[in-house]
């Protein structure tokens, strides 16, 4: 297997603002967000997409992403709505080629921001919303 950014961070030996971790699964955030809190779920074991995917994992991806969702979207941090997203292929505009769940926060309103966050991808202050999001999900570091 190559090189993979994704399981260097699973690890401890890549750099990332985590949210979350378990025997599992590992939330951190994009380092070139879409949009502030935009956090990818990516289980521990390495698989490149969907058709590799352990399905024992499937169940805690999701419940990990759904819990980070639901943080998200507390007044604390003021999301509206989230997008989820899994990309899988180079078709589908997938770049690491690790499995891995988006998990982007939406504001109302937010339509011309949320277009403009594909183009710009600033990361802003990672490491105040990193812990921001562990706060409000209740993870202790």
């Amino acid at each position: 297997m190559d090189a993979c950014v994704f399981c260097d961070i699973v690890n401890g030996s890549g750099p990332a603002h985590l949210v979350y971790s378990d025997d599992d699964v590992v939330a951190f955030l994009d380092r070139a967000p879409i949009a502030r809190g935009h956090t990818l779920v990516v289980p521990r074991r390495h698989s490149a997409g969907l058709s590799d995917l352990d399905p024992a994992l499937g169940t805690p991806l999701l419940s990990v992403a759904q819990r980070v969702a639901d943080a998200m979207k507390g007044t604390e941090f003021g999301a509206h709505g989230i997008n989820l997203a899994l990309n899988d292929g180079r078709a589908a505009m997938q770049t690491v080629f690790h499995t891995h769940v988006h998990v982007v926060p939406r504001r109302s309103g937010d339509k011309l921001s949320f277009a403009k966050g594909f183009l710009t991808r600033r990361p802003g202050d990672l490491a105040e919303t990193a812990a921001q999001l562990r706060e409000l999900i209740g993870v202790q570091r």
